[in-house]
């Protein structure tokens, strides 16, 4: 088990899905997440679910598009616990639309919590790592189309491969601070949220299982454990990193997928 014994990681997007299952996750393994978001209810809930699980967790609620939230996310976690050990940079908007009928509203909106929060995040954070001088770790989630492209994702392909670019330069140059920067690009998971907005029939679910090598959909395990393994000591040589966990799925595009497909019609 990896062992987060003292930490405090501010987990931004810990009101819901992926940033809530990662916060639970630190807090089973001796962390106080620090759950930040725009909803003060979904993160109360997400503290709350933690203590009833014996950990314990903050809730600051937090926009990550604005600077001066993020510096008050900052100072109210410095002061409570005396110092940040860890980010998970989670917070993300996307929607699907052809790039042609994309307006300067919806790729700012994207832009604006992706790329930009993550870098008002890491900055503020990176910096108040660096005056304590005792390193830290600092995990940004991405996605496989910031590499691969993805048709209708325009905003957020752009804004994760920034977030990639950003998590390689960080890693440059904060290393000799003590401070780990990495990327972890989890593929398609099934949550309850998810479920319901991208796959809600069996026939869609069983579509999407036949792009993954592994013939499974990921689960918030598989990713809330990766994030713990790279935000613990465990991974105290891993740095500028891209960990994919989606069961291979960014393998299978294209003609791949086809090959594929005409491989299992054989066998």
């Amino acid at each position: 088990m990896h062992d987060l014994s003292g930490k405090t990681i501010i987990v931004t997007g810990g009101g819901s899905g992926l940033g809530r299952a990662m916060a639970m996750r630190f807090a089973s393994h001796g962390a106080t997440p620090v759950v930040a978001g725009r909803r003060a209810d979904a993160l109360a809930e997400s503290v709350s679910m933690i203590e009833r699980a014996g950990g314990r967790a903050t809730a600051v609620t937090t926009d990550v598009r604005d600077p001066d939230h993020v510096r008050r996310l900052v100072e109210t976690t410095i002061g409570k616990h005396g110092r940040i050990d860890g980010l998970v940079n989670n917070a993300a908007g996307n929607f699907l639309c052809a790039t042609k009928d994309l307006t300067p509203n919806g790729w700012n909106a994207v832009v604006n919590i992706v790329l930009n929060g993550s870098f008002y995040c890491a900055h503020a954070v990176g910096n108040a790592m660096i005056a304590d001088g005792k390193g830290g770790a600092i995990l940004n989630i991405v996605a496989a189309y910031a590499w691969t492209g993805g048709p209708g994702t325009a905003p957020s392909a752009a804004a994760k491969a920034g977030v990639v670019s950003l998590t390689q330069t960080l890693a440059a140059e904060w290393g000799r601070y003590g401070i780990r920067t990495n990327a972890l690009s989890p593929g398609i998971v099934n949550t309850p949220g998810s479920a319901e907005k991208l796959f809600p029939t069996e026939e869609i679910r069983e579509f999407l299982k036949s792009r993954v090598p592994l013939e499974r959909l990921g689960t918030e395990d598989d990713i809330s454990s990766a994030a713990a393994y790279l935000m613990s000591d465990d991974a105290s040589y891993v740095n500028g990193a891209v960990l994919v966990v989606d069961g291979g799925m960014w393998l299978n595009p294209g003609l791949f997928a086809q090959y594929a497909e005409r491989s299992r019609a054989r066998h």
